[in-house]
C-alpha cells in the first residue's frame, strides 16, 4: 500500500455516481510528509486535502478602505458553505467505504485503513485568499492558500500547503542542497523518534511539521556532502540562531509565536540541546 494509492481510492470515492459532491468543482491532492517526500517509518497517516474550488474565504485586512468597499461590491456569500461541503464529503465516504470506517476529528474526516489503503485524514477545505490589492475583479492580487474550520476549538485555520511544497522542492534541488534538505528533514525525524523512544522528550515536543520548518530556514551553506556532517552542522547554526525571525515552510507566517498553529521556542531549545546530546552520545 502506497500514499500514492490511498490518494486515488479517495478520489474514487468523492467522484462515485453516488457521491453528494460528484460534479461540484474541487481538488483532491496530497500534503504533509509524503508530498514532500520527508516520510519515515514512523509516519502512518497520509494527509489529503479536499478543496473546494467554487467558494472562498477572503482576508481583506490588509486592504484600503476604498478596496474593502470595492471587493465586497465586487463579492457575495455563497449558499453552498464549508459545513455544507464537509457533511456531503462525510456522507460520500461513509456510503464508499463504511460508517464505521470513517469518523470526524476536530480539523479532519479520519479514514481507517483499508486492503488496498493506508489510513487517511482528509481536510475538506475553501480556497483561502489573502488579498494584497484589490480595485476590480480584473485588477486584484493575491496570495492562495487554503481554509478549514476546527470544530473542538471552534476557529478557522489559514495554511498554505501548495507554497510549502514549492519552496521545499526549490531548497532540496541541486543548485541549492543537492538533495539534502530533505535527507536531513528525515535525519532530524528519526532522531526526535529515538528520543521519544528513550523517553527524553515527549512525543508532542516537535511535530513534524515544525521540524521540517525549523531546518527550512538553515542556511544552504550547512548542507554539506557527508550527512553527519550536515547534521551537525544543522544543529549547531539552529543552537546559537536567532528563532524569532524564522519563517513557516511556506513563508507565509512566521514559525514561532502564540497561536496555536505556531511553535514555542522553548520547546525549540530543548530540542536543539537534546540532539546535541544525542549527537555526543553517537560520536
Amino acid at each position: 500500500m502506497t500514499a500514492q494509492a490511498t490518494h486515488e481510492s479517495i478520489r474514487n470515492a468523492l467522484s462515485a455516481s453516488t457521491s453528494p459532491i460528484k460534479g461540484k468543482d474541487f481538488v483532491v491532492y496530497l500534503q504533509g510528509s509524503y508530498k514532500n517526500y520527508t516520510n519515515i517509518r514512523a509516519d502512518s497517516d497520509v494527509d489529503v486535502v479536499l478543496q473546494l474550488n467554487s467558494v472562498f474565504k477572503g482576508d481583506t485586512s490588509s486592504l484600503s478602505e476604498s478596496e474593502k468597499t470595492l471587493y465586497e461590491q465586487a463579492y457575495h456569500d455563497s449558499t453552498y458553505s464549508w459545513q455544507d461541503f464537509r457533511t456531503d464529503t462525510l456522507q460520500a465516504l461513509r456510503e464508499y467505504y463504511d460508517i464505521q470506517a470513517v469518523t470526524e476529528g476536530n480539523k479532519s474526516l479520519k479514514i481507517a485503513s483499508g486492503s488496498n489503503r493506508l489510513p487517511a485524514d482528509v481536510v475538506v477545505c475553501l480556497k483561502y485568499l489573502k488579498f494584497k490589492q484589490f480595485l476590480t475583479l480584473n485588477d486584484q492580487k493575491y496570495v492562495e492558500g487554503i481554509a478549514f474550520y476546527a470544530i473542538r476549538d471552534n476557529r478557522w485555520i489559514f495554511n498554505f500547503p501548495n507554497q510549502h511544497f514549492d519552496n521545499g522542492a526549490e531548497k532540496n534541488s541541486q543548485l541549492r542542497t543537492n538533495g539534502l534538505f530533505r535527507k536531513t528533514v528525515r535525519m532530524f525525524k528519526n532522531a526526535r523518534s529515538r528520543l521519544v523512544d528513550d523517553g527524553a522528550v515527549d512525543k508532542n515536543l516537535a511535530p513534524s511539521y515544525f521540524l521540517e520548518c525549523l531546518v527550512y530556514n538553515v542556511p544552504d551553506k550547512q548542507f554539506v556532502s557527508s550527512c553527519q556532517s550536515t547534521f551537525c552542522n544543522v544543529v549547531n547554526w539552529l543552537s546559537t540562531a536567532d528563532l524569532s525571525s524564522f519563517v513557516c515552510q511556506n513563508e507565509q507566517l512566521l514559525l514561532f509565536g502564540n497561536t496555536q498553529e505556531q511553535w514555542s521556542i522553548s520547546n525549540a531549545k530543548t530540542l536543539l540541546q537534546k540532539l546535541a546530546d544525542l549527537w555526543q552520545n553517537w560520536r
